[in-house]
């Protein structure tokens, strides 16, 4: 919740964007960028759909909110992500400057953030945001899993 409000959080916002993503067949995964607790971006994962290796929602969103604000620092902007950025994104989020990094669950395989090279740590890191794991977990792990599991 926000702030005491029934309003759903950002990340359920992700949460549904990932769903969305999964349902046109992409996997399930969502990102949408805050400014001032106003949504200023939203993607869903689209490297299927758009045959682009580089479209994760991550990268989408930010390009998205980079383009929304005249920028291409996000300086005040917060990220919710429903799985662990991988190294791509976090490079991504790391030139975008982007504030705070709330993700889901965490990706042992692919994830890069606290899994993996854990690039934030990287002492060649640009900028490391504030990382806020575990933010909806349950939910990004279920709805992941359901993906890959109707798939095998």
């Amino acid at each position: 919740m926000i702030r005491g409000t029934k309003a759903p959080s950002f990340m359920d916002l992700a949460l549904k964007t990932a769903e969305n993503a999964g349902k046109s067949g992409e996997v399930p995964i969502g990102c949408v960028i805050v400014r001032d607790y106003e949504v200023i971006a939203t993607a869903g994962n689209r490297t299927l759909s758009e045959r682009d290796p580089t479209a994760h929602a991550e990268v989408l969103a930010i390009r998205q909110a980079a383009d929304r604000i005249g920028t291409e620092r996000l300086t005040d902007c917060d990220m919710y992500v429903t799985l662990e950025p991988c190294t791509m994104c976090a490079g991504a989020i790391s030139f975008a400057r982007i504030r705070r990094l709330y993700y889901g669950t965490a990706d042992p395989k692919g994830g890069a953030v606290e899994s993996g090279v854990r690039f934030f740590a990287s002492p060649t890191c640009h900028h490391a945001p504030d990382v806020y794991p575990g933010v909806g977990e349950r939910a990004a792990a279920t709805l992941l899993r359901e993906f890959f599991r109707e798939r095998r």
